[in-house]
């Protein structure tokens, strides 16, 4: 995908997908724009559900919280970061992960904060759904699970334990690698794996599941546990099955 440039134009096509549909239609299907971009101006898209649709899993307050103040602040900072450096403000989101190390030094922690927060919840607020349509995952995605992992069962509780094993805030994923393999990961703070010169195993992201401490702290306190449990009953299997299909290209 990633490796010496390999496969980088099909990373390039996800804003294509991630664009495709409108707000209405992801209510059914839980696919929207939520990577907005203008004139090299990124916007933080609003929730594809209403902020008390995911409860009991996760409470209302904590997505006004979540989206409205920790999301729209990564927004903001990254193209304050962008005002800084206007011969970036031509490329994607992806464009400008892809390659941290490349980057302008004066911007680059910046946008690797900022940029990978903006684009790891655009994806985040797609990877969960209310609606119970949205949580069967397609046959080829199960059956690759499966053969990887060994069941769904085993697939989840390999998942949870390394969600469980970030160490402060940061991120677990189930990736597709640039070798065609299923892997599960994680990565801190806002990396992800798109970071390819940086991540530990780069790939297209299928499933993520935020564990910084804002995304659970005011239902579950300390418990990360119960809040990784309960993220199961929500999770969109057809965004991660629409993602799947489209890394295998």
């Amino acid at each position: 995908m990633f490796l010496g440039g390999v496969a980088l134009a099909t990373v390039m096509e996800l804003p294509s997908m991630l664009r495709a549909a409108s707000v209405s239609a992801a209510s059914a299907s839980g696919t929207a724009d939520m990577m907005p971009e203008t004139d090299g101006v990124f916007q933080a898209a609003p929730l594809p559900y209403d902020y008390s649709a995911l409860q009991p899993s996760i409470d209302t307050e904590t997505m006004h919280l979540h989206h409205d103040k920790h999301y729209v602040g990564y927004t903001n900072n990254l193209n304050k970061a962008l005002e800084s450096a206007p011969e970036l403000k031509t490329k994607s989101i992806e464009e400008l992960l892809v390659s941290i190390k490349s980057l302008p030094e004066a911007v680059r922690k910046a946008i690797r904060n900022n940029g990978g927060g903006y684009y790891n919840h655009s994806l985040f607020w797609r990877m969960m759904t209310p609606n119970k349509d949205s949580k069967r995952l397609s046959p080829s995605l199960e059956a690759a699970i499966i053969a990887t992992f060994g069941s769904m069962d085993k697939f989840k509780e390999a998942f949870i334990k390394e969600a469980g094993t970030v160490f402060g805030s940061g991120w677990a994923w189930l990736v597709y690698t640039p070798q065609g393999e299923l892997k599960i990961t994680s990565t801190p703070n806002q990396d992800s794996p798109v970071m390819a010169d940086i991540a530990e195993v780069p790939g297209k992201p299928i499933l993520a599941l935020d564990v910084w401490e804002h995304a659970y702290y005011l239902k579950y306190k300390n418990v990360r546990a119960d809040y990784m449990k309960a993220w199961w009953d929500i999770v969109n299997w057809e965004t991660a099955s629409e993602l799947y299909k489209k890394a295998k290209g």
